[in-house]
């Protein structure tokens, strides 16, 4: 019986805090499910390169950048490539997505993890931000499907008041934050004025569906 290689395949299972995942691909890309519901894929990565862009466009080398979420690894790729980045920290909260990127997904994220520049946290952001005392040029968030469709609940936190403070807290004196989403907040982009300035919200197109948001603030 022939295969059909664009019907998914499914590449290698774990578990997290909130159930099974699954790493699946599915022709030359590979998606990521939880709970039976898509999170990410290895497809297009324009809006979660841009995520790094902003953020770097106006940074000084040499810059240490902090990466919340590690997903299929578009960001960490893309800090890496910029002269300007000294280090990059990514802090994700699956344990599973890291071995993935040591194996089935070291291709698709070019070995970033363990580039010499490049520190891994597993933990969570919400309560690893509470805790750390290093403080980063330029941070870059995307934990979420964006400030108002949380994959958790608890990371609704990150997005108010408190969240905002503790993000600008770990920024030196003109670092800049970028947080992604997959819909415009205008809520949220008021949120950030309180805490930061120049904020923007820059509309990334994609192939399907509304434009995902990249916004950006400067640390006063």
């Amino acid at each position: 019986m022939l295969i059909d290689p664009e019907s998914p395949q499914v590449v290698a299972r774990g578990s997290g805090p909130h159930g099974e995942l699954v790493l699946r691909r599915v022709g030359a890309h590979h998606e990521i499910i939880s709970n039976g519901v898509f999170l990410m894929d290895t497809r297009n990565g324009e809006s979660e390169r841009l995520l790094i862009d902003a953020a770097c466009e106006s940074l000084r080398a040499p810059a240490d950048v902090l990466i919340g979420g590690l997903g299929v690894g578009f960001s960490l790729v893309e800090a890496l490539r910029s002269a300007k980045v000294r280090s990059a920290t990514v802090v994700e909260a699956l344990a599973t997505v890291i071995e993935w990127h040591r194996g089935p997904l070291r291709e698709a994220s070019r070995g970033a993890v363990d580039d010499p520049r490049a520190t891994v946290v597993n933990a969570d952001l919400v309560e690893w931000l509470r805790v750390t005392d290093r403080r980063f040029d330029a941070v870059c968030v995307d934990i979420d499907n964006g400030p108002d469709w949380t994959v958790i609940p608890d990371n609704a936190a990150l997005y108010g008041d408190a969240g905002l403070g503790s993000l600008a807290r770990v920024l030196r004196t003109g670092g800049v934050l970028t947080v992604w989403s997959a819909a415009a907040s205008k809520p949220f982009a008021r949120r950030m004025e309180t805490h930061f300035d120049g904020v923007t919200a820059r509309e990334v197109e994609v192939p399907r569906g509304q434009p995902d948001v990249i916004f950006r603030g400067v640390k006063r």
